[in-house]
């Protein structure tokens, strides 16, 4: 039989997942990477691409010993990772430079484009569908006016998913929904848009070439092949985002198909025709999907499943002792217990990620309000149960906006990621936002869909819609609950209105902002 490899550069961790021809996963192995702040640069979130290679390297060779492969057996591969991060290189094709997804060192430099360039953000959001909070051009001002000696010797642009194919094949291209995420693009054309980074003094020679999801790039080259196990006879794919693959992983490939993807960060997509342009009032991104003539709608929840880990390292000992015990995951203790739980969690209400508001975004303190002094209501599960219900609640103010903005009616959500394994969140989900909550057979969506895309390259699937329809499956379904449907959505304005509140607080500098995005 053949095997496909999936290279999955998320935020958190990297991962190699074999799959066979008929989607089943075989073996995965993964990696923790940490990306630090560089000394003296306030905000900035470098990536090490010497280190993170090594890492990458490490988990291909033990993905194929799990599963007791030889490198000819893997027929092609393709990679994902992270959105927004970039690597810059030299022209000999040599790393000058890169930064994770969330890196917001250019605060400056959003204030002075922002300043000095009015209404350029605004002009540049209807064309790609971003803002400037995470788009490359204010890093590569950053690096311009900070670093001028490395600015100067930069010839090319990838993203990381692209990085991990060129150190594989040696070619150097991107793709729409990765490149997308720059903001130096069309969602039109689907390609880059260079003339944004000429208007603003920046180079616009830098772009390699736009390639769509599944294109053949080439086979590994020689020390790739030393340096992973696999053979110089493996395909290398173009592949793209992580939440765009992610999606086809999960079947949601239509027009008007809605995926929530619930990792560090969570995802609301919903699939729109490209020639919808982006809303007038900047709230949500538009991405390019890896479906040709298709654009999502996007609405970001910050950190979500990145507090579930804080809350459970920082307050669950005894719960991860007793999953020890028990031999089951430490979350599945917190979700038995917090099922005992009313329903709104005897109103406490979370303040941590906001529903998205691209142009202005900034979240509140991290804290926890309406807390009483009742240990037999107020304690570790209703907490819980409190944050499952407030990432859903964040979640369908999204949906509720991109649904406005598009005219586009949906009824059932795809559910996938590390929030969806257990019960207890999807009903929460299904219930506050009135849908049906789907939970595909593979909930590592994002790997399965890279895999498709590597199958489309090899000649296996003749496209990633029908790649799709062939491999997903699906495991569970869960119908709302219209009683608690009803105390969700009080509980909803409720959140609103204390968010706004507390949002006052960070303004007034008493606390301090979770996250706000560079020039705010």
């Amino acid at each position: 039989m053949s095997y496909l490899m999936a290279i999955d550069a998320g935020t958190g961790s990297v991962r190699a997942v074999i799959f066979d021809t008929l989607g089943n996963q075989i073996s995965v192995s993964q990696a923790e990477w940490t990306h630090l702040q560089e000394s003296g640069v306030p905000n900035s979130m470098g990536f090490d691409t010497q280190k993170n290679w090594s890492l990458t390297c490490k988990c291909i060779q033990e993905a194929l010993s799990l599963a007791k492969l030889q490198g000819e057996d893997i027929i092609a591969l393709s990679a994902t990772s992270m959105r927004e991060g970039i690597v810059l290189y030299d022209k000999a094709g040599k790393e000058l430079f890169a930064v994770a997804n969330v890196d917001a060192r250019a605060h400056n430099e959003v204030k002075y484009l922002k300043e000095n360039f009015v209404g350029i953000e605004e002009e540049f959001y209807q064309i790609s569908g971003q803002t400037f909070a995470l788009g490359a051009l204010p890093r590569l001002m950053w690096l311009k006016n900070n670093k001028p000696d490395l600015y100067e010797k930069v010839a090319h642009i990838s993203m990381i998913g692209d990085w991990i194919l060129y150190k594989l094949s040696g070619v150097l291209a991107t793709d729409p929904s990765n490149g997308g995420t720059t903001g130096i693009f069309s969602l039109k054309h689907r390609d880059w848009d260079a003339s944004m980074a000429k208007k603003v003094g920046l180079k616009d020679d830098i772009f390699p070439p736009c390639l769509e999801v599944g294109t053949l790039m080439g086979c590994l080259h020689v020390r790739a092949s030393q340096e992973t196990g696999l053979s110089t006879n493996t395909k290398v794919v173009m592949g793209g985002g992580d939440v765009q693959l992610g999606s086809a992983g999960l079947g949601v490939v239509n027009i008007g198909d809605v995926a929530v993807l619930g990792g560090s960060f969570w995802q609301q997509v919903v699939n729109i025709p490209s020639q919808i342009k982006p809303p007038k009032d900047m709230r949500i991104r538009i991405n390019p999907h890896v479906i040709a003539g298709q654009s999502q709608a996007e609405g970001i929840t910050f950190f979500s499943g990145l507090i579930m880990r804080w809350f459970r390292d920082a307050f669950c000992e005894a719960e991860k002792f007793e999953a020890k015990e028990r031999g089951i995951d430490t979350y599945a203790v917190l979700e038995e217990k917090a099922a005992k739980v009313p329903a709104g969690s005897y109103g406490i209400i979370p303040i941590f990620s906001d529903a998205m508001n691209y142009k202005n975004w900034m979240h509140a303190a991290p804290s926890f309000l309406n807390l009483s002094l009742d240990p037999l209501t107020c304690n570790r599960f209703s907490m819980f149960r409190s944050l499952q219900e407030n990432a859903a609640i964040v979640s369908s103010i999204n949906l509720e906006n991109i649904a406005a903005y598009s005219g586009i009616e949906f009824d059932t959500i795809v559910f996938a990621g590390g929030a969806s394994k257990g019960h207890l969140w999807p009903q929460i989900l299904s219930d506050v936002t009135g849908y049906k909550v789907k939970i595909p057979k593979v909930t590592e969506a994002t790997a399965l869909g890279a895999a498709m895309a590597a199958g489309v390259g090899a000649g296996i699937y003749k496209d990633m819609i029908s790649a799709s329809k062939e491999l997903v499956a699906w495991d569970r379904v869960y119908e709302p609950n219209r009683e608690n449907k009803k105390l969700y959505d009080a509980l909803k304005q409720k959140f609103l209105k204390a968010y706004g509140a507390q949002l006052k607080l960070v303004e007034e500098g008493i606390t301090d902002s979770m996250w706000k995005a560079p020039g705010l």
